[in-house]
């Protein structure tokens, strides 16, 4: 299709057109249509169709503006741009942690190599986020989960932090099991 032809088709099949031919637009429609995707709200083909076409500021651009910055940081790393990769890391580290999405600032720490101990404070900060409001049963349920989750993440895999990490759970684990006991068993 020729760039005349695609600038005169109405915006709906513009987009189901970009979106079906992802693989195959042509450079010279390929950073309108990247344009349009945003605008139709379709940010992961907009990405991906930036990323393909060498667009690699356009697609961090993009997942920045939507807070997605481990796949921003990704991006730039697998693009070479190293330091920005970290920066990018760094940024979605402040932004998850003030958004309370600890998951991802976890993601985010590991990526760092932050020390075992700063990736366990923002566990607990985790755990407490996530228990406001809840009872205690759910409370131990919710930080076994997350617990589960993390240890499972960290599954595999030989270095050291990672190792540090999984004994860290496990001792915390116990720890928390044996407070939640104590203050179930305070509770008339």
């Amino acid at each position: 299709m020729s760039k005349d032809e695609f600038d005169r088709m109405p915006l709906h099949q513009k987009i189901t057109y970009i979106i079906e031919n992802l693989r195959d637009l042509t450079d010279d429609i390929a950073e309108q249509a990247v344009d349009i995707l945003v605008q139709a709200k379709e940010l992961e083909y907009a990405v991906v169709l930036a990323r393909d076409k060498g667009m690699i500021d356009k697609a961090i651009e993009i997942l920045v503006c939507e807070g997605d910055y481990l796949w921003a940081a990704l991006i730039a790393k697998n693009a070479g741009k190293c330091e920005e990769s970290k920066k990018l890391y760094a940024e979605g580290l402040r932004f998850y942690i003030d958004m309370e999405m600890f998951g991802r600032a976890i993601s985010a720490a590991i990526a760092l190599k932050l020390p075992p101990k700063e990736i366990d404070g923002l566990f607990r900060e985790g755990i407490e986020a996530e228990s406001r409001g809840i009872d205690m049963a759910q409370n131990r349920a919710v930080l076994e989960s997350a617990m589960e989750s993390l240890e499972i993440a960290l599954l595999g895999r030989e270095d050291e932090m990672s190792k540090q990490i999984i004994d860290s759970l496990q001792s915390e684990r116990a720890i928390i099991i044996k407070l939640s006991d104590e203050k179930e068993e305070k509770i008339p």
